[in-house]
């Protein structure tokens, strides 16, 4: 496994081998003794599955008390990840990374605690994403900020996105900005 760092400090793209045949494919997704050591967090204590059909945008999520970090692959279909900093003292603050996750290819991203994340579908097909996270879900502590607010101006590759009724409510980025849950 490659450990691949992002423009954020602290995201990291990880890129597994992936072995086809005529069958198909096998990849590890996660491998402990290749995690322990490396910038990325080897301990997990909940493992989340999400199906998302055409065109659904998820987030920007991220949990306070406690806090938690993600290391997000998809196992059918494709999305376009996205993590933004909301670290108040970081550099990089209010910036965001976004890549290109699919099935086959045998990559992940690793989102850091003091970051929020999101994801939409691309193409026309569902797309079932598995993360690993450090931290058990607490509702209590779910916050997000506004996929589309200008203030992050995210670069979405689509068009019209499905939401939950819960992410067309969240507080913007300025608001965030305002109180923000992480130093």
């Amino acid at each position: 496994m490659r450990f691949v760092p992002l423009e954020l400090p602290g995201v990291y793209l990880v890129e597994s081998a992936v072995h086809t045949d005529h069958r198909g494919f096998f990849v590890e997704r996660f491998q402990e003794a290749a995690f322990v050591g490396s910038p990325v967090a080897s301990r997990f204590c909940q493992d989340n599955h999400s199906r998302s059909l055409p065109r659904v945008l998820r987030g920007l999520h991220y949990q306070v008390d406690p806090p938690q970090g993600k290391l997000v692959s998809v196992i059918r279909g494709r999305i376009w990840d996205v993590a933004v900093d909301l670290r108040a003292g970081s550099p990089t603050f209010g910036r965001y990374v976004g890549v290109e996750l699919s099935d086959g290819d045998g990559r992940a991203l690793w989102v850091p605690e003091g970051f929020a994340h999101g994801f939409c579908v691309l193409g026309d097909d569902t797309a079932d994403v598995v993360y690993k996270v450090t931290a058990p879900y607490q509702p209590r502590g779910q916050r997000g900020v506004r996929f589309d607010d200008d203030g992050l101006a995210v670069a979405w590759p689509i068009r019209q996105p499905v939401l939950s009724d819960q992410d067309e409510r969240l507080p913007s980025f300025s608001a965030y900005r305002a109180a923000p849950a992480f130093a």
